[in-house]
């Protein structure tokens, strides 16, 4: 069978039965990992520190509308994530966790934009089309009380939708890495690897250039390719043994959180029914009572096969689309970060800044400088200081804060009555020398938050 045949067969032929085991499995993998990173979250504290510790929170746009929950709220949310997550792993309820527990991510990561990971969005992805696909019909709890039928097969279309987002997630990484940060400087990893140093045996061999060109040119090449090689068969073992490498690799090394777990567990949707089978034989003492399954003759009725192919044509289109949405911009995009984010362009930038800002008041250009820290918790500050929307927010807010505030300013009193923002803003790049970001002239203030031109930015300059 050629490359393009399966191909086909794997993401076109939707509605051909497949074998249920692979969409079980993926089910318990996806949910058992997602409730370890629910746990985790919330043990070490994160939930305080970037929820509700700040006073101030950098919404998405169009989504500064959401209401903001008290810590109360936060942490019963938390526990209801919790109790979704088990739901999805055991198939319990399996519809109404997978939708509580998308609801409640997708709500909890869109209420501040600092804590934007590669890995949430794909989560949120993930967790949308477990809302649709029939995981539970297979080795679940539904099945045993008899809350959903029994039933070997699932359509095609419920694990091709799977593996094309794991896909997805790659090829635009690899696309991504074709520039000449990565493969002509080995930039940002030259200066990753050097702060990884202190690993014994092998840290001294980090810090030599060769080898962050080797990861460079090997990570394009992997994130191209990998796919493709799990899709084949006679490759597939041998491609998830570099999976399993290659991330437990980037895991070591670099402090970014589960995302190596969350590639390494979704990229078993590519394995073998064989191999699925055997997990669930491993777990099929839990359900020992658990009733026979029973063949199906077709999930997807005739009369809706044409809303499936144009509901999930949609989120394919949309997917691939998105990524490319920054041609529509000038400029360099590591520089305005004009489409970044929701594009997977994964560890290609080591981006860091320094930022005061100034309240002017426009009838008597008297200026305060407004102490950073007085507002921003030190995360905010650092990523705040090198988005460009982000500066934009902060810079509202000033406004609003100190709009017909009176404050001591040497020995005298000053009230501003709807002062200007100013900000002088300095920006280091994949390690070039610092460079002016954001000159003082402009009333940030007065410019809008929206998605035109970031014309008040300076030229990148090589």
């Amino acid at each position: 069978m050629t490359a393009i045949s399966r191909i086909q067969k794997t993401f076109f032929d939707w509605h051909r039965e497949v074998p249920a085991a692979s969409l079980a499995v993926y089910r318990i993998f996806f949910g058992g990992l997602m409730l370890f990173s629910t746990v985790r979250f919330w043990l070490n504290g994160w939930v305080r520190d970037f929820y509700i510790e700040p006073e101030f929170h950098f919404s998405y746009l169009g989504f500064d509308w959401i209401p903001y929950p008290n810590a109360g709220v936060l942490y019963f949310m938390f526990a209801i994530l919790v109790l979704a997550c088990l739901g999805i792993i055991f198939g319990f309820f399996y519809r109404t966790a997978a939708l509580t527990f998308l609801v409640l991510f997708t709500y909890v990561e869109l209420l501040d934009k600092t804590t934007y990971l590669n890995h949430y969005y794909f989560v949120s992805l993930v967790a949308l089309l477990m809302v649709f696909v029939p995981a539970n019909r297979y080795f679940s709890l539904d099945v045993y009380f008899g809350f959903a039928p029994a039933q070997k097969t699932v359509p095609n279309w419920s694990i091709a939708l799977l593996k094309f987002q794991m896909g997805i997630v790659y090829v635009f990484a690899g696309i991504a890495k074709l520039e000449s940060d990565w493969l002509l400087d080995a930039q940002p990893l030259k200066f990753w690897l050097h702060t990884a140093h202190h690993w014994p045996l092998f840290g001294d061999l980090l810090k030599q250039d060769w080898i962050a060109y080797f990861f460079s040119w090997f990570g394009c090449i992997y994130d191209l390719f990998i796919v493709f090689f799990l899709l084949n068969a006679r490759t597939r073992n041998v491609a998830y043994f570099f999976v399993i490498v290659f991330h437990f690799t980037t895991w070591m090394l670099f402090p970014i959180g589960v995302f190596p777990w969350v590639m390494m567990v979704g990229t078993t949707i590519f394995l073998s029914v064989q191999f699925h089978e055997r997990i669930l034989k491993l777990l099929g003492t839990l359900f020992k009572r658990s009733r026979q399954p029973v063949p199906a003759t077709y999930f997807v009725r005739p009369n809706f096969r044409k809303q499936v192919n144009w509901m999930f044509g949609i989120f394919i289109a949309f997917q691939v689309l998105v990524p490319f949405r920054y041609l529509l911009y000038p400029g360099n995009l590591f520089w305005t970060e004009q489409g970044f984010r929701f594009s997977w362009r994964v560890m290609l930038m080591e981006k860091s800044g320094y930022a005061e800002f100034y309240l002017v008041d426009p009838q008597t250009k008297t200026e305060w400088n407004v102490p950073t820290k007085k507002h921003l918790t030190r995360l905010q500050e650092k990523m705040m200081c090198t988005q460009p929307d982000m500066i934009l927010q902060y810079a509202h807010y000033l406004q609003t804060v100190y709009s017909d505030t009176t404050l001591y300013l040497g020995d005298k009193t000053f009230t501003f009555n709807d002062p200007e923002v100013h900000a002088e803003i300095y920006v280091t790049l994949n390690g070039r020398p610092s460079q002016l970001y954001v000159a003082k002239k402009h009333n940030l203030a007065a410019i809008p938050n929206d998605l035109s031109n970031r014309y008040w930015l300076e030229d990148f300059k090589e």
